[in-house]
């Protein structure tokens, strides 16, 4: 990578950890420490909250998805808007009356104790491990390409992420959340533009557009109702809004976020922000990913996209079949490049014909069968030679390309952008366990009649102790197929419970604290289970569904426990 590379990444990793550490330097009570001086803006709250939830992984593996599946994964997000309104209208109201730190002190004083202390814990599992994750995707495909070991990418994204939630705690998460907010944007639709800037000369936007509609990659929504396809409008307006209801209602990640808003109004609009500009920001991520397939149908493309894995392969038995193999996919590659010319040539003369598409379409799935018997190479080179390589190489995708085709001064700015989603959402999670650790656990059962200055001191090392945790389950995690599904099905999992639980607190009045207990726990255990049958091959059913069946299993169990342990007096809803 050249220097001035290196300075533009350095320059804008420093000018943001300082504007941080610099704004929040006033704080010196654990409210403040935690939530904020609850004088935020909406505009503030609102990149704050998109920021939390854009890790490194949606910069890395969203684009990666676009090239391998088309624009498809646009419906998981479709739910949003929808999420955002009801949380608006119900949920907000209720958290800013009772002036909470947390999501989890309002389920005490509607049930009891162990039911508040039971979401906490749920909360701080899944949480736990998704920030692990998202230090750890980051991490292990920047060290690829930057030639850094993973352990040492891995401590300094940490470390600076530690190192300005400790210095200045909620105050400095979204302080610097808004300026890396600016940075990603700026930096995709740079990105943007160069891959725009770097088609042929007689291959236009709109061209490129149709091409990639007949080549399948336009499938935006998709209305056949499959239980097994992750992405249709089903899973989107039902499993998704669900998940998202959770996330954003019951996730003391993103609830720490708008709870710092300087009234309830300003949150509201900061969460209706979020809602509206969400979708179309990881259509256009989207939109950049299909782009750079559409730059590698005229240029030639790497048969892997992890150069670690091709360096180990070519110095192995295989390497031999490995160079058959790219001789086999450059000539394919040549044959499909003049085939897309060609299509373009007639889509412009407006007389496009069939067999350019049958042509165009034949000639992919000869580079994916390619592809295909690349990825075996690798298993097998796995199980023979004990490589431990990933045959997945999706997520390395936009990384690959912003390395080899991005001019000087462009790529630091790109590092930059992943760099700053790694750092903000870890940031996010980092703060919102401390919190949780401490108001819902430690304080509450523990030692609820300390000073404060016990509190903010334990809070800050708090947030080091989840670091570590997240660190130490980052070097010792492994890759999923794709990097973003992986924190949304370690989500799924947990989400539909605790929406369920929060769903009885607020609707069902009637029901009661060991209903609604035993009901929780039930549910997340037979959401594990069909989680672990899907897993397995015994069962078919996408991921976003758990979200569904975990809030409705407990809503119904709690409805039927309560029956069963006969009426009580009925309490009303906060």
């Amino acid at each position: 990578m050249h220097p001035i590379d290196w300075i533009i990444l350095v320059v804008i990793l420093g000018l943001i950890v300082g504007y941080g550490v610099w704004k929040s330097r006033d704080v010196h009570d654990t409210e403040s420490f935690l939530v904020g001086e609850k004088n935020l803006k909406w505009w503030t709250i609102g990149l704050s909250v998109m920021a939390t939830q854009a890790s490194a992984i949606t910069f890395l593996s969203t684009p990666g998805q676009a090239y391998e599946e088309g624009m498809g994964f646009a419906q998981f997000y479709f739910g949003l808007p929808i999420a955002m309104v009801i949380l608006c209208i119900f949920v907000l109201p209720i958290f800013y009356r009772l002036k909470v730190f947390t999501a989890y002190e309002y389920l005490e004083s509607r049930f009891d104790l162990k039911t508040r202390t039971l979401t906490a814990c749920l909360f701080l599992l899944q949480r736990g491990m998704a920030a692990g994750i998202t230090i750890f995707a980051p991490s292990i495909i920047l060290s690829t390409m930057l030639g850094w070991s993973l352990g040492t990418t891995t401590l300094l994204i940490g470390f600076l992420v530690i190192f300005y939630t400790v210095s200045g705690g909620s105050a400095a998460v979204s302080q610097t959340q808004k300026q890396q907010m600016i940075v990603i944007l700026t930096g995709m639709f740079i990105a943007f533009l160069v891959i725009l800037f770097k088609l042929p000369e007689n291959v236009g936007l709109g061209d490129a557009l149709q091409v990639a509609g007949k080549m399948g990659k336009l499938n935006v929504v998709d209305f056949e109702f499959d239980l097994s396809n992750k992405y249709n409008i089903w899973s989107a307006l039902l499993g998704g809004t669900f998940l998202f209801l959770s996330y954003f209602g019951t996730d003391q990640s993103q609830v720490q976020r708008y709870l710092s808003g300087k009234t309830l109004t300003e949150s509201r609009l900061g969460l209706l922000f979020n809602g509206l500009f969400k979708v179309p920001m990881q259509f256009g991520i989207l939109f950049v990913g299909l782009m750079v397939f559409m730059f590698y149908q005229f240029n030639p493309a790497p048969l892997h996209f992890n150069q670690s894995n091709v360096s180990k392969i070519n110095n192995s038995p295989y390497a031999k079949d490995y160079r058959l193999l790219e001789t086999e996919l450059e000539k394919v590659q040549q044959e499909k490049e003049t085939a897309i010319y060609k299509m373009v040539d007639h889509i412009q003369a407006g007389n496009l014909l069939e067999e350019d598409h049958a042509l165009v379409n034949a000639l992919m799935g000869a580079e994916n069968d390619i592809r295909k018997q690349s990825r075996e190479l690798i298993e097998d080179l796995n199980t023979k030679r004990g490589a431990n390589l990933d045959p997945e190489d999706s997520d390395y995708v936009f990384i690959s390309f912003v390395m080899e085709h991005l001019p000087v001064g462009l790529i630091g700015l790109l590092l930059a952008v992943i760099f700053s989603a790694a750092m903000s959402t870890t940031a996010s999670e980092l703060n919102a366990l401390a919190t949780t650790s401490m108001i819902d656990i430690y304080k509450r059962s523990f030692r609820p009649y300390e000073t404060d200055d016990h509190y903010l001191k334990m809070s800050k090392w708090f947030t080091i102790l989840w670091g570590v945790i997240a660190l130490s389950f980052a070097m010792g995690a492994s890759l999923f197929d794709n990097l973003i599904e992986a924190v949304n099905i370690i989500g799924s999992v947990f989400y539909g419970a605790i929406l369920g639980i929060f769903v009885v607190a607020f609707f069902l009045k009637k029901v009661q604290s060991q209903a609604v207990f035993l009901a929780a726990i039930i549910g997340e255990m037979i959401v594990i289970t069909l989680f672990l049958m899907d897993k397995n091959g015994v069962i078919d059913l996408a991921y976003l569904w758990l979200n569904l069946i975990g809030c409705l299993l407990v809503v119904g169990f709690a409805v039927l426990l309560q029956g069963v342990f006969g009426k009580t007096e009925a309490v009303e809803p906060y």
